[in-house]
């Protein structure tokens, strides 16, 4: 089990890591959780080695149990997450496609918590 830390000895990195994720990740835990059900998310993102699971609808899993734990509680493992997720997500929105509603990459996105058509 991971070792957990609190905010008052996290690192300053770690704390900017924390908010570029609260940022970055503007669905809800049951927004997320409600769109990894659905056709759509399932239908994007590359699988490992003949994996049933794409990698970034893993990674919303684990983003949904990021965003239902106490905050302030933050292990090692959760932060090399957050910083997997704060980089994806800063990548793909720099690919933007011109069509963005029902398009992959917006799908996409979502896996990873961020929904692009949000104000």
């Amino acid at each position: 089990m991971a070792t957990k830390a609190t905010q008052d000895n996290l690192s300053p990195d770690d704390k900017d890591t924390q908010q570029e994720f609260n940022k970055l990740v503007n669905m809800s835990a049951s927004e997320l959780k409600k769109w990894l059900s659905t056709d759509e998310s399932k239908s994007v993102g590359q699988k490992k080695d003949g994996a049933e699971e794409s990698t970034g609808h893993h990674s919303g899993e684990l983003i949904v149990d990021l965003l239902n734990q106490k905050k302030g509680d933050v292990s090692e493992d959760d932060l090399h997450q957050m910083k997997r997720v704060v980089s994806y997500i800063k990548r793909h929105l720099a690919q933007r496609p011109a069509e963005v509603e029902g398009s992959n990459w917006a799908y996409s996105l979502k896996n990873w918590g961020h929904d692009p058509t949000k104000k």
